[in-house]
């Protein structure tokens, strides 16, 4: 399936985003100018059932949406050999399972969901998440969050599909930690993370991951603490 994308900048360099579940391309709405203004041509995605992308296909949410599908899409959408690939939240195992074929130069995966599947984790807030997502919610949630944000995150719920949540959950198969990463890749993590715990940062290192946290961000790195962000690349790209 091809996405839906959008671009910031014309550099010589090639930067690939992909969001999490619920979020669309806007996610990115600060970090894609910063990434132009170094340099990059970025090209972020909406992932299937989100934003304007299409919707999945087939008769259950498990044929329609799951990391692998999720992972085909990136490759038929995005170039190979790109210099940066970054993946939040559930657009990393994604980007996780799509690494072998886009053949990035260097990965970074934001607070991943590698390991979705645990007990009190389920699809049931993130569907609920839309029925009672209001303003007022999001921005009790996010107090630090711009208004240019919470419209974002507003938009994006809008649009999204919650049978991607239904369709995750139904590979927990797939809930599992990568093996050792086939580029150089970056492991960027809230503080605390309720994705990877101590255990799972301690073996992915083992396994050759790069791991750093941001002091003090929640699990959106990128909207919590743009220049922390950032900063946590410093070295990186």
């Amino acid at each position: 399936m091809e996405l839906h994308t959008h671009e910031w900048g014309g550099g010589e360099r090639t930067a690939l985003l992909v969001h999490g579940i619920q979020a669309d391309h806007r996610t990115w709405r600060l970090i894609g100018p910063e990434l132009a203004a170094r340099g990059y041509r970025v090209i972020a995605v909406d992932l299937r059932g989100h934003g304007a992308s299409p919707r999945g296909t087939g008769a259950t949410p498990r044929e329609r949406y799951g990391p692998e599908q999720f992972a085909e899409d990136l490759v038929d959408t995005l170039p190979a050999g790109a210099d940066l690939a970054i993946g939040h939240s559930m657009g990393a195992p994604a980007l996780w399972r799509a690494v072998e074929q886009l053949k990035p130069a260097r990965v970074v995966y934001s607070d991943p969901a590698f390991v979705y599947d645990r007990p009190g984790l389920g699809p049931e807030p993130f569907i609920g998440f839309k029925r009672f997502g209001t303003r007022q919610f999001i921005t009790s949630m996010h107090p630090n969050w711009p208004a240019e944000d919470v419209d974002a995150e507003l938009a994006a719920l809008a649009l999204w599909d919650t049978d991607t949540a239904l369709g995750l959950w139904a590979h927990p198969e797939l809930s599992v930690l990568p093996g050792a990463p086939v580029v150089p890749s970056l492991v960027q993590l809230a503080d605390p993370s309720g994705l990877v715990p101590d255990g799972d940062a301690a073996e992915l290192r083992r396994r050759g991951f790069e791991v750093r946290t941001v002091p003090g961000a929640g699990h959106s790195i990128h909207r919590d603490d743009p220049a922390g962000f950032l900063a946590s690349l410093d070295g990186w790209i």
